[in-house]
């Protein structure tokens, strides 16, 4: 359990609040909801750290003090000031060049233009109801049938026919030319930063898992693409290590924020010392 000086509204001398119910998550005796909403998991940390951000704009006088007993939803106004206060407080760091030729070169798969590949795939969605269990074993004794070499050139067109859940089933399959940013990150993962020999052309030796389900892969063909030199994409590479470094420092922000805080009904991490890393 963490320990607070920021109470109710934001004032450490506030005397606003009383409890919250106990089957109600809070902060600082705020309940983050009231009694008869149940918030997801997800749902309720983004509440939480809404209000930790309130209560600490209240307590720095940006915003001023309301007598709640939950968290109210926040104005356009308020969420403006809070946004401010964080670009205040959250110290960006620009990457110096060391920095960024490090990242190119151990990211410089990242940066290459044209590379695209022409593919075609069977889907097998995993949708609400879906027993996983029997879709993978269908999808895996199409992968063996596929990866036969006496398999007939059109059996790939006719199983996407007949048994994948994508509109691309009625060119059988086929996807055409695909970038990676058109890819979901998972198939462009596999597909664009392999370095297994087995992973070129033709079949894909394993089924991929995405959000969508499980995909069966062929590569038709490959563009290779050219990789830019650092000086042309130094600026590019200079963005991704300044949100890189952003996101860190907001992270400890509120870090700090969880750890000053009287938190009930759910687990944050928090740190008691600002010189946490």
């Amino acid at each position: 359990m963490n320990t607070s000086t920021i109470q109710g509204c934001g004032s450490a001398g506030c005397q606003c609040t009383g409890q919250a119910p106990s089957s109600v998550a809070s902060i600082n005796g705020i309940a983050l909801h009231a009694p008869d909403e149940q918030p997801d998991a997800q749902a309720l940390r983004e509440l939480a750290w809404t209000e930790l951000l309130r209560q600490r704009a209240v307590q720095t006088g940006l915003l001023p003090r309301a007598n709640v007993l939950v968290a109210p939803t926040l104005s356009a106004e308020e969420r403006t000031v809070i946004e401010n206060m964080l670009d205040a407080a959250v110290t960006t760091m620009q990457p110096t060049d060391e920095e960024c030729r490090r990242y190119y070169e151990a990211h410089k798969e990242q940066f290459i233009v044209g590379q695209a590949l022409h593919v075609r795939h069977i889907l097998f969605a995993v949708t609400p109801g879906v027993n996983v269990h029997a879709l993978t074993l269908r999808a895996e004794s199409a992968l063996l049938e596929l990866s036969r070499k006496e398999v007939a050139p059109q059996r790939f067109e006719q199983l996407a026919q007949e048994l994948s859940n994508c509109p691309s089933s009625a060119q059988g399959g086929d996807l055409g030319w695909v970038t990676r940013d058109e890819c979901a990150p998972e198939l462009a993962n596999e597909l664009f930063q392999q370095t297994d020999i087995r992973c070129g052309m033709g079949i894909h030796p394993r089924l991929i898992h995405t959000r969508f389900g499980f995909h069966i892969i062929e590569v038709l063909g490959r563009r290779k693409g050219k990789l830019p030199l650092l000086s042309e994409v130094r600026d590019q590479v200079a963005s991704r290590l300044a949100l890189q470094s952003r996101a860190t420092a907001l992270r400890q922000y509120m870090r700090l924020l969880v750890g000053a805080a009287n938190i009930e009904g759910l687990e944050l991490e928090g740190a008691e010392s600002p010189l946490v890393q």
